[in-house]
């Protein structure tokens, strides 16, 4: 965390804001190159054979290579979820650990490619027709995780009927990319297994380890004594210090209380990573 913290002091007015429009705005080209002309979508997959050749462009150019199959309507549903969920999470966690996020994982996924590439061979036939394996799927599973991590308590509606809370969502989504490591070929499994490695680091790197220590236990226990919960219907038991929210007027918010500050100061989830932090000194 304190890592992350210095780094973006150091290089964070580089961040790339709204940096979800950019990405949907690249699927929205892939969809297009693939329904007019599709031909060219070869010069910008991810081949490592072709980047030693001096194509380097293709380092960063896979993410628009659209997933495998294209359905109109499907495609849009697919657009607008994934813009939904990215920009929640650009919000919450701020424009540079959201971009630190994205092109990570494209970094994760570039290496894993390369090491693959030398791993079996690089003028085995495998080896030289890696052309379109890689794609946005690898990018969306790993925001889709990310979300389901953030937002554990989130509300989708499966297949637009059932409710379904976003931690068994993410839950199951980790069981079937486990089942497809399993079944896949190795360049499926170098692709999961990248988007897998680039959110369990981050997820580590950015985990608040103090709120299971003892003392910040303690805190909790004693504000717990402190206030009096009222049990009646439509009673506000949360409320986030700096917009005033609560969970009565917006249920679908989650709220947690910051380690960082002193005193028990609660936030919903637009302002816990981003409010500053109430020091008494």
């Amino acid at each position: 965390m304190k890592f992350i913290s210095k780094l973006e002091k150091k290089i964070g007015k580089f961040a790339i804001p709204n940096l979800m429009r950019v990405l949907i705005a690249c699927y929205i080209v892939g969809y297009v190159f693939q329904m007019t002309y599709p031909g060219f979508l070869g010069f910008l997959t991810l081949e490592p054979y072709y980047i030693f050749k001096g194509q380097v462009w293709r380092l960063i150019t896979w993410i628009i290579v659209p997933e495998a199959g294209f359905n109109i309507l499907f495609t849009l549903i697919m657009l607008y979820f994934y813009y939904s969920i990215g920009t929640d999470l650009e919000r919450t966690w701020g424009e540079f650990r959201f971009n630190l996020y994205i092109f990570g994982g494209i970094l994760f996924t570039d290496i894993a490619a390369i090491i693959l590439y030398f791993v079996i061979g690089s003028q085995s036939s495998f080896a030289l027709s890696m052309a379109g394996l890689f794609s946005t799927y690898y990018i969306n599973l790993s925001l889709f995780l990310a979300y389901a991590m953030t937002y554990p308590e989130h509300q989708v509606l499966f297949m637009f009927v059932v409710p379904v809370k976003m931690k068994w969502m993410g839950l199951v989504y980790l069981v079937l990319q486990f089942y497809f490591v399993l079944t896949t070929n190795w360049v499926g499994r170098t692709a999961i297994i990248a988007s897998l490695f680039n959110f369990i680091l981050f997820y580590l790197l950015t985990r608040n380890y103090k709120k299971i220590s003892p003392h910040e236990m303690k805190r909790k226990a004693e504000f717990k004594k402190q206030v009096k919960v009222v049990s009646a219907p439509g009673s506000i038991r949360h409320r986030c210090a700096v917009c005033g929210r609560t969970d009565v007027d917006f249920p679908e918010l989650e709220f947690r209380f910051c380690s960082k500050c002193d005193g028990n100061f609660e936030y919903c989830q637009d302002h816990l990573f981003t409010h500053e932090h109430v020091k008494k000194n």
